[in-house]
């Protein structure tokens, strides 16, 4: 439920109130804004004393969030991609045929004849990546399985929101499409997990001991593919 709160600096705070049979109020900050999950009995008095309290870490954790508030997708001509973690030029023109999506570098361009549907042109351009996904990916799982010494059965996309891969005990991988927006060592790290999961299916010191000798330096790709995340989800 939907909540506004006067601070005493005058400040109008909103917030989503969500009760529940906990003891201690919690506070989150989420995309969406302030999240409070409180106890059931908690007077609503009583909570907002707690959230003038808590008044200026929750502006700076909102402010924060502003800030690094990551623009959304805009299909349209000259918007900026990335593909392999290099910035590319969307260039999308009329054309009375729709024609193939071509690649060269530093541009991917569109020609349809209905080049201002943003539906359209992000369908066009997002079955062009997984595409090229599946050729990318393919290439470097038969890369590394051969250093690792395993044989993987299948390759198929994921388009999970918050999962970039995963194995099974029948040897299928599957990683997710947006992974072609990263840079190349960070799908490596990505397919190098997954395979590692060919030896053990868990997540053991002897598991990452697997990672590491074939992607040494997986803790500090791990760490830079969390902070990528939010610019690869952005479609």
């Amino acid at each position: 439920m939907s909540h506004t709160l006067t601070l005493p600096s005058g400040q109008q705070l909103q917030y989503q109130l969500e009760r529940r049979q906990r003891r201690t109020v919690g506070l989150k900050i989420t995309a969406a804004g302030l999240v409070i999950h409180a106890p059931k009995r908690i007077s609503q008095s009583h909570l907002e004393g707690i959230i003038v309290l808590k008044a200026d870490w929750i502006r700076k954790k909102l402010a924060a969030l502003t800030a690094n508030k990551i623009p959304d997708m805009q299909w349209q001509h000259g918007e900026q991609l990335l593909f392999l973690g290099n910035a590319i030029t969307l260039t999308v023109e009329h054309h009375v045929r729709s024609k193939a999506v071509e690649y060269e570098p530093g541009v991917l361009q569109l020609a349809m004849p209905n080049h201002h549907d943003q539906a359209l042109v992000s369908r066009k351009v997002i079955q062009w990546y997984k595409k090229q996904a599946i050729t990318d990916f393919t290439r470097r799982l038969e890369i590394f399985s051969s250093k690792l010494g395993v044989n993987f059965a299948s390759l198929s996309l994921s388009n999970a929101s918050s999962r970039w891969g995963s194995c099974n005990s029948r040897k299928e991988i599957r990683l997710n499409w947006r992974l072609l927006q990263a840079p190349p060592h960070i799908i490596n790290y990505v397919v190098c997990h997954e395979l590692a999961h060919l030896k053990e299916m868990n997540h053991s010191a002897k598991f990452w001991a697997t990672v590491a000798s074939i992607f040494p330096d997986y803790k500090s790709a791990e760490k830079e593919l969390k902070a990528l995340s939010p610019k690869l989800h952005r479609f």
